[in-house]
């Protein structure tokens, strides 16, 4: 088996940042929610300040608390990694050395966002966080934010470099994707790790050789999601459709009235399954309305999870 599935597992969890009613981080919330996903096994890992814990949207020194946070609370139970990717390079080498202080052994790095970089930009940023960090990097492409696809060719250049490991692919842009990275990497790195980033796309990139997944609805479907790579590498394709289903209209739900970025209807989904207060989004994220909430919380409640 892949070395780094081995270790981190097919189920990678980007954990929800929790708020008070004024915004602020509400660390004791965090802490309990890691307890809440350890202790309920809907993990293999954590991922601390990605996406859906709205990275863009903390300061630095929240994201080292917050990964600090994390690693008090998960107590060696599941491994952490840190999202660290800045839109800077000089910040994302920061960033991520303050992981490395913290004991954190690898870091999930997305593309450098707002600044829409070419892919020699692309290589030479990894190219040079790789040589300022003891790290391990999993590269994270998430076009749709960026604004820029990393392409294949540019990511077998940096799987020849030791310690760039794995990538996330939100493969929403491209459904080959996965297949044209793993074609591009298997001679520069043969261990080198695809994982799938977009939970919508879970049974397209299993067929394709996507090894694990980075699922904001694990904090929901962790269990459902587990069966389902259980029962694709048995052959039970059925059963794998089956308990699709309900994860892709709960996580297409979370996209209603154009929302890229899902966390506003996401966190008050979790809030109501976990029982644990998480706040609304930061603003510029506009609450989830009444409407919204309507559709979503119905789902959650016709699938027998509320």
């Amino acid at each position: 088996m892949n070395k780094f599935v081995t270790k981190y597992g097919q189920i990678l969890l980007p954990l929800i940042t929790p708020y008070d009613e004024n915004e602020n981080v509400a660390y004791d919330k965090y802490a309990e929610l890691i307890n809440y996903v350890i202790t309920n096994d809907l993990c293999d890992s954590l991922i601390v300040t990605g996406t859906t814990g709205e990275a863009c949207l903390l300061t630095f020194e929240e994201r080292v608390k917050l990964m600090e946070t994390a690693v008090k609370a998960a107590a060696g139970r599941k491994p952490v990694i840190a999202g660290t990717g800045c839109a800077s390079t000089k910040e994302t080498i920061a960033l991520t050395n303050e992981a490395v202080k913290l004991g954190i052994e690898t870091c999930l790095v997305v593309c450098p966002f707002y600044n829409k970089p070419t892919q020699e930009g692309m290589y030479l940023h990894y190219k040079k966080l790789a040589e300022s960090t003891t790290a391990n990097i999993m590269v994270y492409n998430i076009p749709i934010f960026v604004g820029v696809n990393m392409e294949a060719e540019t990511l077998q250049r940096l799987a020849s470099i030791p310690n760039i490991i794995g990538v996330k692919d939100e493969a929403g842009i491209n459904p080959t994707q996965v297949t044209d990275f793993f074609l591009s990497t298997k001679d520069a790195d043969p261990d080198f790790a695809i994982y799938n980033g977009d939970d919508v796309m879970l049974l397209p990139t299993i067929v394709q050789g996507a090894m694990g997944l980075v699922s904001g609805g694990a904090h929901i479907f962790g269990h459902e999601i587990r069966e389902i790579f259980k029962a694709f590498a048995a052959g039970h394709n059925e059963k794998a459709k089956e308990l699709f289903v309900p994860i892709y209209r709960l996580c297409k739900s979370t996209g209603q009235n154009g929302r890229i970025l899902p966390n506003s209807i996401l966190r008050p989904a979790i809030e109501a399954v976990s029982g644990i207060k998480l706040g609304p989004a930061r603003l510029p994220l506009a609450p989830a309305t009444q409407e919204e909430l309507k559709v979503t919380l119905g789902i959650l409640k016709e699938i027998g999870k509320l």
